[in-house]
């Protein structure tokens, strides 16, 4: 990308305030995880409902972020980042507050609503703060700060879960969200937004939402014969979105950028892959190390540590190497790293050593960790300026999409194989089954995104087109 940065602009405000609202948004994620078992006990809910606590978070981003990268390049990014942090905070209070499973799976909707407006503007103000030759290391930094988040949650959520109760790991964002909105109200910039008379493409929306909806929300009902037809209905609004987006003046998806740009394309097609084949581990241990190791929660947090960790101290390396080495290199290598790691938790059984956990833990955050930075870079360096925050939102879209598929596997897996049977009580050998069967498809999920990540082309090499997609 040779656009410059944008002049006059405070950037180290601009890299704090991002890099904070990356690491809220997992530590949160991150120290819910740990709280599950605890919560499922509270509040009488099942393994399968528990899986709900993540996966409604993870569906209502995916459905949103789109819409909020367009609002975002069309009417600004700052209130639309502004506004998220302030929903975060509503979603935190609604959640720590929340008297049954059902509210708290609301609430955590709410929470997911904020995310997607947090996350489809950070990367874009970031990266228009800084010239060419900087983006790589700046997008390192940001991505280390979403794995802190993800570190320092297991240890942090696990401590006060044991100690003050499952609420109060809710509770405590309020305040770090109140920190961010005031620090994010008064110095973000506001970017001149780019055609502010754009009409909002509701049909195109509406496409979209059917097609997000029905597919995510069908796989978490397979084998039951709704979620064939969830599936069905999502695929045929999928035909009906490109043929809209393609008559549409102002598209909510520029279908040309995956039909052009190949780096975009298959960038996005790593991210959808790597998140499907990772997502689920996080949870499915977190369940592992409390139910068959009888880790208490607080030990389980510092075990879940040495996955983030690994990633929080490779991605600004990740994100340097990017500025001179040809990503798709460096992501695959990490995609590989990554399908090793979750071939060894595929065998994991009732009577591995907590040692080899924390192994197979860390090894896979050195593969995220080598390709996340990399394979950002490829997407938000494969665009025009103008257009930062629909790719931003498009790449969160697939990384949400790829969780919500991953979780939706161990939803069916478990279902299938444990039962709808409260978490507490659920047979240990049934409960590694499903573990290693998910964690399998896992596997070979992300042995498929090495050839996407290897598919997508030399960057450095190329050039960005007025069209916004790279060439020669």
């Amino acid at each position: 990308m040779t656009e410059p940065a944008a002049p006059g602009v405070n950037r180290r405000a601009v890299l704090w305030i991002t890099c904070a609202g990356s690491f809220l948004f997992p530590f949160m994620g991150s120290s819910v995880n740990v709280a599950l078992p605890t919560i499922g006990e509270g509040l009488g809910m099942t393994a399968v409902q528990l899986t709900w606590v993540a996966t409604s978070f993870l569906l209502t981003s995916a459905l949103l972020l789109v819409p909020f990268g367009w609002l975002g390049d069309t009417r600004g990014r700052r209130r639309i980042l502004v506004a998220g942090v302030a929903t975060y905070v509503v979603g935190s209070t609604l959640a720590g507050f929340a008297p049954t499973g059902e509210m708290l799976i609301v609430a955590r909707a709410v929470q997911g609503s904020g995310g997607a407006m947090l996350a489809s503007t950070a990367v874009p103000i970031l990266i228009s703060a800084y010239g060419p030759g900087e983006r790589g290391r700046v997008l390192g930094i940001n991505a280390a700060s979403l794995y802190a988040g993800l570190s320092l949650g297991p240890a942090v959520g696990g401590f006060v879960t044991q100690a003050l109760g499952w609420r109060a790991v809710f509770l405590m964002n309020i305040p770090l969200g109140l920190l961010l909105l005031t620090a994010a109200s008064m110095r973000l910039p506001e970017q001149s937004p780019a055609g502010r008379s754009a009409r909002f493409d509701r049909s195109g929306f509406a496409a979209y939402a059917v097609f997000l909806l029905g597919t995510m929300y069908g796989l978490t009902l397979l084998p039951r014969w709704e979620g064939v037809a969830g599936i069905a209905a999502g695929l045929a609004a999928l035909a009906v979105l490109v043929s809209v987006e393609r008559r549409t003046a102002t598209p909510l998806i520029d279908i040309a950028l995956f039909k052009t740009n190949v780096t975009f394309a298959m960038s996005n097609v790593a991210a959808l892959l790597n998140y499907a084949g990772t997502f689920a581990a996080g949870f499915l241990l977190s369940l592992y190390l409390q139910l068959v190791s009888g880790l208490s929660p607080r030990a389980t947090g510092v075990v879940l540590i040495a996955m983030p960790l690994m990633q929080a101290i490779l991605s600004p390396l990740a994100g340097r190497l990017s500025d001179r080495v040809e990503p798709r290199m460096l992501a695959s290598v990490g995609m590989g790293f990554t399908a090793v790691a979750l071939f060894v938790m595929a065998r994991f059984t009732l009577e591995t050593d907590v040692s080899v956990v924390v192994f197979a833990l860390a090894l896979l955050g050195v593969g995220v960790g080598l390709f996340s930075s990399p394979n950002t870079y490829a997407v938000m360096t494969s665009v025009e300026s103008r257009c930062y925050g629909v790719a931003s939102a498009t790449l969160s879209t697939m990384r949400q999409a790829g969780m919500v598929l991953s979780m939706g596997v161990a939803t069916v897996v478990i279902s299938s194989v444990v039962g709808n049977v409260p978490v507490e009580s659920a047979p240990r050998d049934l409960f590694v089954s499903a573990m290693q069967t998910t964690l399998g498809i896992c596997t070979f999920a992300c042995l498929a995104g090495i050839l996407a990540s290897l598919a997508r082309g030399a960057i450095h090499s190329h050039t960005v087109t007025a069209a916004g997609h790279s060439s020669d």
